[in-house]
């Protein structure tokens, strides 16, 4: 008669078993750092599309730029002919009122544009742009006279001391967020631009609400447009230093004669 099949001895199935869980850790392992080594690659075209509701809008912002460039000429031959020093601050108030408006407008047409540490293209979506390189790109296609390479490689607060005197700066180090925002909400409405640790954007005070418009190394990775309650690089910070550039004449009239800022 044939033997009867007799089942393995209990540590034989134990060392079975230890082999299983040991297989399954591994696999897991290496999914897990694949993940992380091409997290880039994996992350950015998807959650972007899921996560961000905006598109670039390169057409419009070439648009505002045209605009904007010969809105300004106007200005610049009415500053030049000005008799009064009445008849220059007039003209000032109305730089002033044209770029907080504009600028935002052409902030926005960026909103979805990937971002990526060594990201430097000049148009909204033609590629990935890096923080630095977003506010220099703006302010150049403003009609700030400036390198938009060298001056977005400097750290945050010699950008913005580009534009904003070291004496008009508010620099905060470990000042809790919420007492933060609220010292902006307070201050007068215009463009600030506002550098972090490792970070540099926009801040938009319309005087009713304040924006972060920035392009984000964080979820979801682009340029975006936040609230008080998203601004997450801001909350994460431990420096902070900010300064309203549409607020200094000096800026505004630099910005009107062609005045090279970097």
């Amino acid at each position: 008669m044939p033997k009867k099949a007799t089942e393995p001895p209990p540590k034989s199935r134990a060392q079975r078993a230890v082999l299983v869980v040991f297989f399954l850790m591994c696999s897991a392992i290496t999914i897990g750092l694949s993940l992380w080594l091409f997290q880039d690659e994996l992350r950015l075209p998807q959650l972007v599309a899921k996560m961000n509701k905006h598109q670039p809008q390169p057409e419009r912002y070439e648009l505002l730029t045209e605009d904007l460039k010969i809105r300004k000429l106007r200005l610049k031959e009415r500053y030049l002919a000005a008799d009064t020093i009445e008849q220059k601050d007039k003209i000032l108030s109305e730089s002033r009122a044209l770029l907080e408006s504009v600028l935002p407008e052409m902030m926005r047409c960026w909103l979805g544009t990937p971002w990526d540490f060594n990201g430097y293209c000049e148009k909204p979506g033609s590629g990935k742009i890096a923080c630095g390189y977003f506010v220099s790109t703006v302010m150049r296609d403003a009609g700030f006279k400036l390198n938009r390479i060298k001056l977005a490689q400097q750290p945050s607060q010699t950008i913005l001391n580009a534009f904003v005197p070291r004496g008009e700066m508010n620099i905060r180090t470990g000042m809790h967020f919420d007492t933060f925002w609220d010292m902006l909400a307070d201050m007068d409405q215009g463009i600030y631009i506002i550098g972090l640790d490792k970070h540099v954007g926009f801040m938009v005070h319309d005087g009713t609400q304040l924006r972060s418009i920035h392009s984000s190394g964080s979820i979801p990775w682009c340029v975006v447009d936040e609230s008080r309650e998203n601004a997450d690089s801001i909350k994460r910070s431990h420096y902070r230093v900010v300064g309203n550039l549409t607020a200094q004449d000096s800026t505004i009239l630099g910005w009107l004669l062609d005045k090279e800022f970097f």
